[in-house]
């Protein structure tokens, strides 16, 4: 096990096709590491057929670059990028379930909600569902403060980012693929 220090939370993104079981496979190469997955998800990608899975692990960077390496070698993964939080933007989503006639007595609980940007979602005469984006810090920062106001769920989502390079590297390797494909074997 490598030291404390050097570890730091790193973003993968894994593109492949959309298959069943991938995810499990993925989740082993974490597991025989003893690395925690902080967060997941998954969704298409701006390539047709090709689906994003997002994955946040604090580790070194030599340990990560390993996980590239294996997680790269499944057959239905097309490429993996390996990233820290300055080589992207990213955001979570969170939702908060409060009872309405919380937010209806309580005077403070309006300025809670608009300090912290968050939005109203749904209105029941039982409930209210919120809405934030934000860091985790972020998103966590409002639960605190709605915990005294008898919260009765909470739901964060796992990373969705995007690089802040102007190139699109997942375009590079497929255009590169397609050469190979292309290149008159002898």
């Amino acid at each position: 096990m490598t030291p404390q220090s050097n570890r730091q939370l790193f973003t993968i993104t894994v593109y492949s096709e959309n298959c069943v079981g991938l995810l499990n496979q993925v989740s082993v190469i974490f597991t025989r590491r003893c690395l925690n997955i902080e967060d997941v998800s998954a969704s298409m990608s701006s390539v047709p057929d090709v689906h994003k899975l997002t994955i946040t692990t604090w580790a070194d960077r030599p340990t990560m670059e390993k996980v590239v390496k294996q997680i790269e070698k499944r057959i239905d993964v097309l490429k993996v990028f390996l990233f820290t939080d300055d080589d992207i933007v990213y955001q979570e989503i969170a939702l908060y379930k409060v009872p309405t006639h919380r937010l209806l007595e309580e005077q403070n609980l309006e300025s809670i909600i608009r300090h912290h940007g968050a939005r109203i979602l749904e209105m029941t005469p039982e409930y209210t569902v919120l809405e934030k984006a934000g860091h985790p810090w972020e998103t966590e920062a409002l639960f605190d403060r709605l915990r005294r106001y008898d919260i009765k769920q909470f739901v964060r989502s796992g990373r969705v980012c995007v690089t802040k390079s102007p190139i699109e590297y997942i375009d590079i390797f497929l255009q590169e693929q397609n050469r190979r494909k292309d290149e008159p074997t002898d």
